[in-house]
């Protein structure tokens, strides 16, 4: 048996002809909802990018207890569990934060891996007069990888040279390679269709635009620039970038039917999160609310054993399940600290596995959902504390923690997946120094505040938030079970202004 995770970066679901899109160029993801199940409720856990690799490795929820960070030596990671049981693990990415440090343990969880340089910010190419006066000491992050992602595209001269273009090629060398062999698997992940939205012109081409602005395919996070032309484009642009994907996808879809590997391959087409452009008055993540243009995925799985295709799926799952589904699928059985769900009889007959979904960014609202409503619980009045990371790895996305930040650290007492180790507990670090932030390089949520209550039925949109406080209390209850299962620091409990006995919480007003 074989198995391949092909993941795309901020891939957004409502951009997709088969979940609803009817002006995107995609024919390859219509093909491939032809080809799998289509699952139309699934949720992110931990947000955005790191913590969501670290929930395919450990398949349990991390944002409670830590931001962006490596994986640690207490974790389950089901990728070295396939590795340690004879499964040949391989990873091809062009996702940069593998090697950055708050990524730094990832990578050597895998048998082989092969990593493409060059996309976004990524620190590749020396070119001093380009960069002098942009290095991290004297510049923000984002100051720095949009200067270094100039200097990145100064060596893309045709398609082939995108990093794209050359990890689906590594990754098509590897199931060339190895078609003929047993028990492999493979995660092809593609930091496509993340911003910037740095395209070729073919795939531009596909769509019109009328926009003749200077050169913008890169929407900082925040509010969204009152113009309607430049929102068209920059949709458009992130569409161009979609049917890149697809096109790649295809290529993949055609080695599956070449190698006839639809028999003995389980196929996972997958994504972290997705991005507003414009929705909501916001481009981009973490700093809004996580409406479901973010936190509702993509996902399609074809498992050979159940050879169901052109089917949808109803049932509520998250990226948790994905790692505890492929232990099912090489008969490797999850540890106990894993909070995820096999979905194998889901595929088969959209069997339930949970009837409520955690969801979240550290430090910002905790989500819960039932796929019928949405309830985002904020801090209210007051500042966004007590706040702690507990970690044995203390690094950041791009360094480590500082030395104020350290000197706050004390030995927690263990938690309940933490195998009996005391890990570090360190004060977040935006309330230690006023200056953390900007040398975290990882992006808070500010906008925390309000408890916001959507009905997905009768408002898809999330415009309308209610004020029903008989239905927060259930839904705060639902979220107060899943904190405790996740074995929640107390703290958090505090920071959200919940008492486990309370009966009449009050939502904010809206607007």
């Amino acid at each position: 048996m074989k198995a391949i995770m092909l993941m795309f970066d901020t891939l957004n679901r409502h951009y997709l002809p088969c979940y609803g899109c009817d002006w995107t160029h995609a024919p390859n993801f219509k093909r491939l909802a032809e080809k799998s199940c289509v699952f139309d409720n699934c949720y992110v856990g931990s947000m955005p990018c790191m913590p969501a690799r670290r929930e395919l490795h450990t398949g349990r929820y991390n944002f409670l207890h830590r931001s962006w960070s490596p994986l640690e030596p207490f974790d389950d990671s089901a990728i070295e569990m396939m590795s340690a049981n004879g499964i040949y693990t391989h990873l091809v990415t062009d996702h940069q934060h593998y090697w950055e440090d708050g990524g730094a343990t990832y990578h050597f969880r895998y048998t082989s891996f092969d990593f493409i340089r060059g996309q976004e910010g990524d620190p590749y190419l020396g070119d001093v007069d380009a960069m002098r006066g942009k290095d991290k000491i004297h510049c923000t992050a984002g100051e720095f990888k949009t200067a270094m992602d100039q200097v990145n595209r100064k060596e893309i001269r045709s398609e082939e040279d995108m990093p794209q273009y050359r990890t689906f090629a590594s990754g098509m060398r590897f199931i060339e390679t190895n078609k003929d062999a047993d028990n492999w698997f493979l995660q092809l992940e593609c930091f496509d269709p993340h911003e910037p939205f740095f395209v070729p012109d073919k795939y531009k081409a596909l769509y019109e635009d009328s926009y003749t602005g200077e050169a913008f395919d890169w929407p900082g996070y925040g509010h969204a620039e009152n113009d309607p032309i430049k929102r068209e484009h920059i949709r458009k642009t992130y569409a161009a970038l979609l049917s890149m994907c697809d096109a790649h996808l295809g290529k993949i879809l055609d080695m599956m039917d070449r190698y006839d590997m639809w028999k003995d391959t389980m196929l996972i087409v997958n994504t972290d999160h997705g991005f507003m452009l414009d929705e909501h008055d916001y481009w981009g993540k973490n700093i809004m609310p996580w409406y479901n243009e973010t936190a509702r995925i993509p996902l399609f799985i074809w498992d050979p054993r159940s050879n169901k295709k052109g089917e949808r799926r109803s049932s509520l799952v998250q990226t948790i399940d994905l790692p505890v589904t492929l232990l099912n699928f090489f008969g490797i059985s999850p540890t106990k600290d894993m909070e995820g769900h096999n979905l194998a009889e889901t595929i088969v007959n959209d069997k339930p596995v949970r009837d409520s979904a955690l969801f979240g960014v550290f430090g910002g609202h905790v989500c819960v959902t039932d796929t019928r409503y949405v309830y985002m619980r904020g801090i209210g009045e007051g500042e966004n504390e007590p706040l702690y990371q507990y970690t044995y790895m203390p690094m950041h996305l791009y360094n480590m923690f500082s030395v104020p930040e350290m000197q706050t650290a004390e030995l927690a007492e263990p938690f309940s997946f933490t195998k009996g180790c005391r890990p570090m507990k360190i004060r977040s670090g935006r309330w230690v120094e006023k200056d953390t932030h900007a040398r975290i390089g990882y992006v808070d949520a500010f906008h925390i505040h309000e408890n916001l209550l959507f009905d997905l039925e009768n408002d898809p949109n999330q415009m309308h938030p209610l004020n029903n406080p008989k239905l927060e209390q259930e839904m705060l209850s639902k979220m107060i079970s899943l904190m405790e299962a996740n074995d929640a620091p107390k703290e958090q409990y505090e920071r959200l202004k919940i008492k486990r006995e309370q009966q009449e919480p009050t939502l904010a007003k809206p607007e």
